[in-house]
């Protein structure tokens, strides 16, 4: 293998890295994709859930052969306390079109299976390799090298991960802040399909999405989230970097938390632990895009920070798959030119600025400045769970005037200029 050069080494078999092999692949370039795990998706880990345009751009129809689990119909967003919770939960009643579905996913049969998609169109997949460093020509990449085995291309497409440590080693991106990322800790429960359906309330083949913050993450910058599977439901935790060490719960103890609350231990009541797993999370949004390209070399996916957290939704997935596809474009443009310098590739900034990817990075570029203040994981939650209790329960007692009630209870809890202060950030996040 040494011997051969190729086109295009992808270094990751994630969503970002599968994308880009596919299209070069289908532009009958010479592709070559190493991934560490044992499979393509074996230790890919994500909460679950991929909105399908992204995905329709590259693969048209891709719903009607993929292994998807439930195509989501209902939404639930919510504020936990300890005892108690507040939820919003929305149904649209349409049927969504193919590309603004979206639909929970395993990892481990996803990327499996769009693997498989990649070597039908001609890449060449190599799992179980960790690559130890870029080779470089002067001042260009021009190959890897995986435990001493070197392999060459015109150009090198790091898909890598939000530890991205090839990319620090080419000065593309510093080293991670606390801040910047998140730990994600998820697990698989298996509960049967039947007993989803009813405890969800939804038909077979339908599913939800639920995100919480609160009492998840005993007030850390985080929150909880569950998805329902076919026949299992993927719930997790995500908790900021920064905040390990503030209160005295680790986080594997926060998903313990989690799964016991009384709002959701009855969804999962009886289920078999089939999987657990963790992995970090790029927060930094927008101001932590490193530098996409250089001399045959491009960043993808998470290891270009390529993530949304905007409490009530969490992109990821659909921007790894688009930046594959642009990655993908550069890369075909520059062999046709036979030119892999940066200015060439530079191109792919070009398309990223141009794509929905960068619009959303763009106008939520202030949103990690609200999710960094703890009083939208402490007060929050916990003002809304006063205030319906207070406006729900019935005593026979002499009324009490509600703004009046809430006025003192956020004064309770923060001061007039602290307040004001939380309202201004977040207008300037919206």
């Amino acid at each position: 293998m040494s011997e051969e050069k190729f086109d295009a080494i992808i270094v990751g078999g994630g969503l970002a890295g599968l994308s880009a092999a596919y299209c070069l692949a289908q532009a009958e370039m010479e592709v070559l994709v190493v991934e560490r795990g044992s499979f393509c998706g074996s230790k890919n880990v994500t909460g679950g859930r991929i909105y399908a345009h992204s995905f329709e751009k590259l693969m048209p129809g891709f719903a009607g052969e993929a292994p998807l689990e439930r195509k989501v119909t209902k939404e639930r967003i919510g504020l936990m306390t300890e005892t108690g919770a507040v939820n919003i939960e929305y149904q649209s009643g349409k049927d969504d079109e193919a590309d603004t579905a979206s639909y929970t996913v395993l990892r481990s049969k996803f990327d499996k299976w769009f693997a498989e998609k990649c070597e039908e169109a001609g890449a060449m997949l190599v799992p179980g390799i960790r690559v130890d460093e870029v080779i470089k020509d002067g001042d260009k990449v021009v190959g890897i090298n995986a435990g001493g085995e070197e392999m060459f291309a015109d150009v090198v497409i790091l898909a890598d991960g939000v530890n991205s440590l090839l990319a620090q080693q080419l000065g593309l991106k510093p080293e991670l802040e606390p801040s910047q990322v998140a730990v994600g800790c998820k697990e698989v429960i298996q509960l049967g399909e039947d007993v989803i359906n009813q405890r969800f309330g939804v038909e077979s083949g339908d599913g939800v999405a639920m995100l919480v913050a609160g009492d998840p993450t005993v007030g850390n910058i985080g929150g909880g989230f569950l998805y329902t599977n076919k026949d299992s439901v993927s719930i997790g935790i995500v908790a900021t970097c920064s905040d390990i060490g503030r209160v005295d719960v680790s986080i594997p103890d926060m998903l313990e938390r989690f799964k016991n609350h009384p709002a959701v231990e009855p969804l999962i009541k009886g289920g078999l632990p089939m999987e657990y797993s963790a992995h970090l999370v790029p927060e930094g949004g927008f101001n932590m895009i490193p530098k996409l390209y250089d001399n045959g070399v491009l960043v993808a996916g998470d290891a270009a920070a390529f993530v949304v957290n905007l409490g009530y939704t969490v992109r990821g997935m659909d921007y790894a798959v688009e930046s594959g596809r642009l990655a993908a474009e550069a890369v075909i443009r520059a062999k046709k030119a036979e030119d892999f310098s940066a200015k060439t590739l530079s191109y792919y900034q070009t398309l990223v600025e141009k794509s929905f990817i960068y619009a959303d990075m763009m106008q939520y570029r202030n949103f990690p400045r609200l999710l960094e203040r703890h009083e939208i994981f402490n007060d929050v939650p916990e003002l809304a769970g006063v205030l319906f209790d207070k406006l729900l329960t019935v005593d026979g007692k002499k009324p009490v005037s509600l703004p009046g009630f809430m006025i003192d209870e956020i004064a309770r809890r923060t001061s007039a200029r602290e307040l004001m202060d939380l309202v201004m950030v977040a207008l300037d996040a919206l």
